[in-house]
């Protein structure tokens, strides 16, 4: 297959879904539908191509977003499976970052899950264009017109079913195509490779065109020449339903909705072709913006190889043959071996060594790579996650990716002496890989603090840095990852004034410090008056304030949501340095911090407990008990789902308790939702130690 392909034939996706929806699953059909591979894995045998890391074998979830390039019908279709479980959410942001469509799976009985509706917004955010798979239509329960429900009521989406099954649970035969109105069955005797396409049963032909009415009476708001052939009773051409939906689908205002089982091979041909037939190539959609770094202009360029090179690194991985690879999306121009680019955010010119194709954990060496492709790169060591790479003539810096702050921590410390640098590397290494895993060392016991999104995230670092680093280390119980806030406004002083015979130091500022609501966790402004410090003064007073929220004054844990405006001080002509401004800074945020009444944050979590309806009071009384609140509880088809919001502190070894409230069957969900004050028996509890 030859590696130049036409811009337009090329559609970078993403398969992403609530935690057991089949993701993994569909992949592994796609890749042995395309002829990627000649053998398909299971997830319930281990043996998945995508899911390659060990824990990933073990626990049958995706952790890492996995990136392959497949083709279909001429189209090179670049696939990145990202997980399900909302630990590792931060791989599908970034993943997201860099798609042109996203195919969102749901389980035909499940329908929408917590994970899809975090997955969702994300798509929204993003404005990435998007299919839906209704899976799992073999499965006992299956309910393929009560899953497009859930995508209107829970997610406000505006789906097209252009496809509809024959049968439900064992009964799945295969589908109706209402574009062509023609009936797809699948050979079991071949896994499914083979696809027989007839007529439509004349037991269905009258759901089938009740049903493509509804189709062509909902795409016919998107077109007035579709509108007035429908309205008229006249044949619409099949190529400009598909034209029609295409341009509603890449414009974000309908979502084309199909069915299938990946597992029993029925169905993932027909997404693959709704792949090329609906989701964007790169040249489809609008430029990428950004800043000129030196004038802080907006630029644009567009996904051709004329551009000056453009690229967004959004994921570090660790080789074990080849080392550190960047995970890049080619956005303009091209990039080859042996070229000299610019990192922006460090402004630090990077060579490319090697370009690498990537298919799950197997590589194929590439000489160059143009606009519109998704590769990665050896060679580049000062490159982070979101890091923009360009020209070096053209520097552009891209809209970067946005990192929650951790919820959880643990204390962690090596066996033996000799194994603490070693530690310290690997954690250094597993850090640079995933922005939401942070690291510090506590200054006052000396011990190392390790911090994420939950329990299952830090539970697999550890077992990865075991595994691939071979390290034995104690690790301690589960700790709350509390913040601190301001809730009135104040206005404080930091002076650092040294005079020690000859040259001293002098900085000396003064700040307004407010809460704020947003999601970033510090805003700066600058309202000086010309004159009353050099502006050169300015980036270090602003690193002073933003070092000081590391350590708050309640219990001495990270500061956020405050909003700092620099609003008077004075500088000295010999004595002013970057370092006094930096220390008065500091200064200044902790006295401000002291006197804006200082408030605990404690993190609240977003809960869905799927339940049979013998044991709903059980689990709806234990949450209560927890200090939750009940948002909600909905039937489903064999059970009630209990949505609840309950801070973190009182969910460790939830797990357990469900079991053995629902004598093991129920299950639940759970992921950050927002940091809030903290109840007064959290102040007596955790600060009173402090």
């Amino acid at each position: 297959m030859p590696m130049k392909i036409d811009i337009g034939k090329i559609r970078n996706i993403g398969l992403a879904a609530h935690i057991d929806a089949g993701k993994t699953t569909t992949t592994e059909r796609i890749l042995f539908y395309s002829g990627k591979s000649h053998r398909m894995g299971e997830v319930d045998h281990g043996d998945t191509t995508m899911d390659w890391m060990e824990q990933e074998k073990e626990r049958g979830i995706t952790i890492t977003s996995a990136a392959t390039t497949v083709f279909w019908r001429d189209h090179r279709i670049n696939i990145i499976d990202t997980p399900g479980h909302v630990d590792f959410t931060i791989e599908v942001e970034r993943a997201m970052r860099v798609l042109d469509g996203v195919v969102a799976i749901f389980c035909a009985v499940g329908g929408v899950e917590p994970q899809s509706e975090t997955v969702w917004r994300q798509a929204d955010y993003y404005r990435v264009p998007r299919l839906a798979y209704v899976n799992k239509m073999d499965r006992i329960g299956a309910d393929y017109d009560r899953a497009v429900k859930m995508l209107v009521d829970r997610l406000g989406a505006n789906p097209i079913p252009i496809n509809f099954p024959v049968g439900s649970g064992p009964e799945f035969m295969g589908l109706i195509d209402l574009i062509g109105m023609r009936n797809y069955e699948f050979s079991e005797q071949d896994l499914g490779a083979t696809v027989t396409e007839t007529d439509i049963p004349d037991e269905f032909m009258e759901e089938a065109k009740s049903r493509r009415e509804f189709m062509l009476e909902r795409l016919a708001d998107f077109d007035d020449d579709l509108m007035e052939k429908f309205l008229s009773g006249k044949e619409i051409p099949i190529d400009q339903i598909k034209h029609v939906l295409r341009n509603a689908t890449i414009a974000c205002k309908a979502v084309p909705v199909m069915c299938g089982s990946s597992f029993k091979n029925k169905g993932v041909q027909r997404l693959l072709d709704s792949v090329c037939d609906f989701l964007p190539a790169p040249s489809e959609l609008p430029p990428v913006e950004g800043i000129d770094p030196k004038t802080e202009k907006k630029q644009k360029r567009s996904a051709s190889i004329e551009e000056p090179f453009s690229a967004l690194a959004f994921k570090i991985a660790t080789d074990p043959y080849v080392g550190r690879l960047t995970y890049f999306r080619v956005y303009s121009g091209r990039v080859q071996v042996g070229d000299t680019i610019l990192d922006i955010p460090s402004g630090k010119r990077e060579r490319i060594q090697r370009i690498l194709q990537m298919h799950a954990n197997k590589r194929e060496e590439l000489k160059e790579i143009m606009a519109g492709n998704i590769a990665a790169a050896v060679g580049l060591r000062n490159t982070v996650t979101g890091s923009t790479l360009c020209d070096q003539k053209h520097p552009i810096q891209l809209e970067s990716l946005q990192f929650p702050e951790p919820v959880i921590y643990i204390a962690i410390e090596p066996k033996t002496k000799a194994d603490l640098d070693k530690l310290t590397d690997a954690l250094d290494r597993l850090a640079d890989e995933d922005p939401t895993f942070k690291v510090k060392v506590d200054e006052e016991t000396g011990q190392t603090i390790i911090s994420g999104m939950g329990e299952l995230h830090l539970e697999v670092l550890i077992e990865r840095m075991k595994r691939e680093f071979k390290i034995e280390a104690n690790v301690g119980k589960p700790q709350v990852a509390y913040k601190e806030t301001i809730t009135t406004e104040s206005t404080a002083e930091g002076k650092f004034i040294r005079q020690s015979g000859g040259r001293g130091q002098y900085g000396h500022v003064i700040c307004r410090f407010e809460p704020h609501e947003g999601e970033e966790r510090f805003i700066f402004r600058n309202e000086l008056k010309p004159g009353v410090i050099p502006k050169e003064y300015i980036p270090y007073i602003e690193d002073g304030l933003k070092g000081a929220m590391e350590s708050g004054p309640i219990a001495g844990y990270p500061v956020i949501r405050v909003k700092a405006a620099l609003i008077d001080g004075s500088y000295h002509e010999e004595d002013s340095s970057p370092l006094a401004y930096k220390i008065a800074g500091s200064l200044a945020f902790q006295n401000g911090i002291r006197k804006g009444t200082p408030k605990l944050l404690e993190p609240h979590m977003k809960v869905e407990v799927v339940v049979p309806e013998e044991h709903l009071g059980d689990v709806v009384g234990d949450l209560k008990s927890r200090r939750g609140q009940i948002t909600g509880i909905n039937p489903r088809a064999d059970a009630q789902v209990v949505d609840a919001e309950v801070p973190l502190s009182e969910m460790f070894g939830y797990s357990t308790q469900l079991r053995n409230l629902s004598r093991g069957r129920a299950i639940y969900t759970m992921e950050f939702l927002r940091f809030d004050f903290a109840a007064e028996e959290i102040y007596k509890k955790y600060v009173a130690n402090f």
